[in-house]
């Protein structure tokens, strides 16, 4: 039985009780003394079921709330700072207790979406910036546009990835790109100047060239066929005047990669690298440079702290063009739409915090989505960081679009079908501009 099911029965006992001492004055003094001794006991029964009861409301009261988290992360670097936010939170308040779970990053949406559909989801979602347009669509992050956040300190891309209608979902968690890096001892080598803002494709092509030789190849890329590959894809086709609409008109891009890797000089295996793939053959000198991100410089740091490299913006299509565009990457944090969504919004909330959101990105190797957290002298007096932070001046998000995923497959098979040489550049154009035309039918 229930303490409170207790305390009910004793109370109803003690009434009756006290009803039956309206004839107390008729009893002997022996039955006068049995009855009174029964009701000291009750209500001392009564006394010590309250007290219990009084001790466990203390304790439900007490008790925090739970924050779950779903991510992917998977290196050293992400998994310490994770653990880093979620024990500066916990900390921070005696409301909510903040955990988080490994999904796999090639199982997540499945996960999610099963998680739709079963009610079995956590409280907040930290997701590729690309992927929350469609969720959105399909109702799983709900409207926090009253959380405690100044919506205006955030970058204009990544914010927007977060809504719809003009309602708030989340924030941005992280946001990056892609850029240049280079071997400044293979470079010295070759007796070459070291590429820079004012590159173009036709030295880029040069350089790559010159660099292929002696079992090095100039340069790599992922270009696996999943969102991954599209991610470092995309920006040939937008430098080359495309987008993700409009493959027809960047068709120059399919032609300069075709051509290289026929060359020899942009590694064929780079339909089969992910951007790990991509860092490790960097590190390893196997390629002479490669298009990657921010997030793998701790690990070059780690694994091969005397390796000499650069980074600079990608190479842009000829001199009269501006520079070079690239795609932004990095993570929301949506918030899961459930009747209670305190305990997410609180640690949205905490994240907001400048100095909070620095920190973390410092660990992870990646960018606040904040304009003035992206100010730190961290990034700013740091030449590696400066030339992703220059790159991000001119990248854009991929979408946004609920059919995301759909283009993104589309448009990867593209690029898998040129670099395979599967077929002409101009034909891999026509069929993937037909296969982007239907999707948006």
């Amino acid at each position: 039985m229930s303490t409170h099911l207790k305390l009910l029965e004793l109370i109803k006992k003690v009434v009756l009780l006290i009803i039956g001492l309206s004839d107390v004055i008729n009893l002997n003094k022996e039955d006068f003394f049995m009855k009174m001794k029964k009701m000291m006991a009750l209500l001392l029964s009564v006394a010590a079921v309250a007290g219990t009861l009084a001790s466990t409301s203390v304790a439900f009261a007490d008790e925090k709330k739970d924050v779950v988290i779903w991510d992917y992360f998977e290196t050293d670097a992400q998994k310490e700072m994770m653990q880093v936010l979620i024990d500066g939170f916990n900390a921070a308040q005696d409301e909510f207790t903040a955990t988080h779970t490994y999904v796999p990053f090639s199982d997540y949406e499945k996960q999610l979406t099963l998680g739709i559909a079963s009610g079995q989801l956590p409280d907040l979602v930290i997701l590729d910036g690309c992927s929350m347009a469609s969720f959105i669509e399909l109702g799983l992050f709900g409207d926090i546009s009253d959380a405690e956040i100044a919506w205006d300190e955030y970058i204009a891309g990544p914010l927007d990835s977060t809504m719809k209608d003009g309602k708030h979902y989340g924030i941005p968690f992280a946001t990056n790109c892609t850029a240049l890096y280079y071997n400044k001892d293979m470079f010295d080598a070759a007796g070459l100047a070291y590429p820079d803002e004012n590159t173009t494709w036709e030295q880029f092509r040069e350089m790559a060239n010159a660099l292929t030789k002696d079992g090095v190849i100039g340069f790599g890329n992922a270009a696996v066929n999943t969102d991954e590959g599209t991610f470092q894809c995309l920006q040939w086709l937008y430098t080359a005047g495309g987008s993700y609409l409009d493959i027809e008109s960047g068709v120059d891009a399919y032609t300069l990669m075709q051509e290289m890797v026929a060359e020899g000089s942009w590694s064929k295996e780079c339909v089969n690298w992910t951007q790990s793939d991509v860092n490790n053959n960097f590190m390893a000198g196997n390629i002479a440079m490669q298009q990657n991100g921010p997030w793998q410089v701790p690990g070059i740091e780690a694994n091969a702290p005397e390796l000499n490299y650069g980074v600079t913006v990608l190479p842009k299509k000829d001199a009269e063009a501006g520079q070079a565009t690239s795609i932004l990457g990095g993570e929301n944090m949506g918030v899961v739409n459930k009747e209670d969504m305190s305990g997410a919004k609180a640690f949205l909330e905490y994240y907001n915090q400048t100095e909070v959101m620095v920190e973390a990105m410092k660990l992870y190797g990646s960018y606040p989505a904040k304009t003035e957290a992206a100010k730190d002298a961290y990034w700013t007096e740091d030449d590696l960081q400066q030339g992703f932070l220059t790159q991000l001046e001119t990248s854009i998000p991929r979408g946004p679009s609920a059919l995301w995923p759909s283009y993104s497959s589309a448009i990867q098979t593209g690029f898998q079908e040129v670099m395979t040489s599967a077929k002409t550049p101009e034909q891999a154009a026509a069929d993937t501009q037909a296969a982007v035309d239907a999707i948006g039918k």
